[in-house]
């Protein structure tokens, strides 16, 4: 394996045009912590290319906003400490945070991960209420867990099925991927 170096601006840039993108989507870490966001952000709308961010919503300034095409915030948990359990922070400043992204009129969406033995079927259902008393018809993402050590298992379908039947209550476009799924579109890693 050859030496890891990160591409400048530029070159990212670049290499989203010569793939003929469209969209980008900037996650993986926490996008926001990343000083060249903005920068980032302004050049793609300046490309015509959309921007969609995902982020857990802690450190999200409104600058950030100013030119992303949409916003999902994980939210990893609704009980701040459970959030705390899982994230080793509050969860304040995420909630607040996703209010004054639903106030800003930026496309808002939402994102959990279902892990068994921490966020189950009942903390989704509460998440869900949350985003229900913003707007039910924010779009509201459930992903199975993928296991990574030998401390939480993956869902199962049915797990999966019961979150969503309890998400629906509260909310009108409730989707979900119970971790099995083949990718439907090309996905490009430009490293």
């Amino acid at each position: 394996m050859g030496k890891i170096r990160f591409l400048s601006l530029d070159e990212v840039l670049r290499a989203l045009v010569g793939l003929g993108a469209e969209r980008a989507i900037l996650m993986g870490g926490e996008p926001t912590i990343d000083p060249t966001l903005p920068v980032l952000t302004e050049r793609l709308h300046g490309l015509k290319i959309e921007s969609y961010l995902l982020t857990n919503g802690h450190a999200l300034k409104e600058k950030l906003l100013e030119n992303v095409d949409g916003v999902c915030v994980s939210i990893k948990a609704l009980s701040d400490d459970l959030h705390r359990k899982f994230t080793g922070k509050s969860n304040k400043r995420v909630l607040e945070n996703f209010r004054k992204i639903h106030d800003c009129g930026v496309p808002l969406s939402a994102e959990t991960i279902y892990i068994p033995g921490l966020v189950e079927v009942e903390e989704i259902g509460k998440i869900a209420q949350f985003i229900s008393s913003i707007d039910p018809g924010i779009p509201y993402h459930i992903d199975a867990y993928i296991p990574v050590n030998d401390l939480y298992r993956a869902p199962s379908p049915q797990e999966i099925k019961n979150a969503v039947k309890e998400a629906k209550k509260y909310l009108k476009k409730v989707t979900f991927l119970c971790g099995d799924e083949k990718p439907k579109y090309e996905v490009f890693n430009i490293v």
